[in-house]
This record gives C-alpha cells, sequence and structure tokens, in this order.
C-alpha cells in the first residue's frame, strides 16, 4: 500500500476513486504519566511515555486506515494527513485519513 501526504504519485496515474478512508483511536493519559508529565513541565525535558504513546497510536491509526483502503479495493492512499484534538483532560484522539485510490504506473 502506497501512502503520501501528496496529491498524487510520481510515475503513477489514478485510476479510480474510492473516497475518504481513515483510521482513529481515543487513548487517555494514566495517572502516572499525568504526574510524569507535570513534573516534567515545571523541569523542562521531553515526556518520553507521552511521545512513545503518540506514535504507538500514530502507527495503530495508519494501521486501520490501510485496512479500510484495502477492503475498499485501493492500493495506495493519497493526501494523507494526522489529526489530534484534546478530548476533556485527559483523553486524546488521534486520526488518520485521507483518499483510497487505485493507482497504476504511467
Amino acid at each position: 500500500m502506497i501512502v503520501t501526504t501528496m496529491n498524487d504519485i510520481p510515475g503513477y496515474r489514478v485510476d479510480e476513486v474510492y473516497g475518504e478512508v481513515m483510521g482513529l483511536t481515543v487513548r487517555s493519559r494514566n495517572v502516572g504519566s499525568q504526574i510524569g508529565a507535570q513534573l516534567k513541565s515545571i523541569l523542562g525535558g521531553e515526556l518520553k511515555g507521552m511521545t512513545k504513546a503518540l506514535v504507538d497510536s500514530r502507527h495503530a491509526v495508519m494501521e486501520r486506515m490501510q485496512q479500510e483502503a484495502e477492503a475498499k479495493g485501493a492500493n495506495a492512499i493519497i493526501a494523507m494527513r494526522f489529526d489530534t484534538s484534546e478530548m476533556g483532560p485527559n483523553w486524546t484522539e488521534i486520526c488518520a485519513y485521507g483518499t483510497a485510490v487505485r493507482v497504476s504506473k504511467a
């Protein structure tokens, strides 16, 4: 599966457009990471546990988005984007979305 943030894929032509696909997850922060984050915000530095959680979440939503695209018959996703938003004080929504297409070599 080719996934790109571009609106086209050099060397390929779009033969069919299947529409928007997405992968979504909502994650909560645990009490331990919140305490660590509060300390780090005072002292400075990377929040490694939260960084790892966000990276893991991005991988999960990418996989879900690709599965949805494959189910529609696509072999590529163009114009892929990530979006994150806070849902209350402890929840973060992570979404990957793009346009599922079938491409072939030009």
